[in-house]
């Protein structure tokens, strides 16, 4: 089986890249892909989730690796955790400068957050600009939003005009992400069938028609 690599990376805070990683890493390890994480942000949220998920299924229990890293040890951290993995996930730092570039170039695809506003448009530059400057594929997907709002349909029109994929998955601004992620779920585990989960499938099959 081949192997991926997965990073989500945004220059503002505040996107939910931590929400969208941690989700698609559930979600391709329900899959059946044996799948790890990798936290690059000093804040350690990722890091904090998992071993809250640790804790509520037993280290024995747990189905997905992971370890941390500074942004400069991404590309040896991934190399370790491909030799038992299928798939890693890679969560990177908010203003993430020229020593975030391992994390892009280690990458089969770049997924970024983006919220509905102007600001995180702009914001969404930089990282966009280092995934071309890398030659990576780039998946920008719409998160927090409302899909009958103005706004929503001004983001959409912006960053598809950055060129790379669009999703056509659209991340709802729902409580349930913030409650899972401070329990250490996946949208998935908590309501299989609600509105939540069936965003992360989607965007998750959309992800991996991209990385085949």
């Amino acid at each position: 089986m081949a192997r991926h690599v997965i990073t989500v990376a945004q220059q503002k805070g505040g996107a939910g890249k931590t929400t969208v990683a941690a989700n698609l890493a559930v979600a391709f390890s329900a899959n059946g892909m044996r799948t790890a994480i990798l936290d690059t942000d000093p804040q350690g949220s990722l890091g904090r989730w998992f071993m809250t998920r640790c804790d509520r299924m037993g280290d024995d229990e747990v189905d997905l690796g992971f370890r941390t890293a500074s942004a400069w040890g991404a590309r040896y951290e991934t190399r370790q955790l491909l030799r038992d993995h299928d798939l890693v996930v890679i969560d990177t730092p908010p203003k993430m400068g020229y020593d975030g570039r391992p994390a892009i170039e280690v990458a089969d695809l770049v997924v970024v957050p983006v919220t509905p506003s102007q600001i995180d448009v702009w914001a969404t530059e930089p990282t966009i600009e280092m995934a071309h400057a890398e030659g990576k594929p780039f998946l920008t997907v719409l998160n927090r939003a409302s899909a009958r709002t103005r706004l929503t349909a001004e983001t959409l029109k912006d960053i598809g005009e950055f060129g790379g994929q669009t999703a056509e998955t659209m991340i709802g601004d729902r409580v349930l992400f913030a409650e899972t992620m401070g329990t250490g779920y996946g949208a998935i585990e908590k309501r299989a069938n609600g509105p939540a989960a069936l965003e992360i499938r989607a965007l998750t099959e959309e992800v991996a028609k991209l990385i085949r």
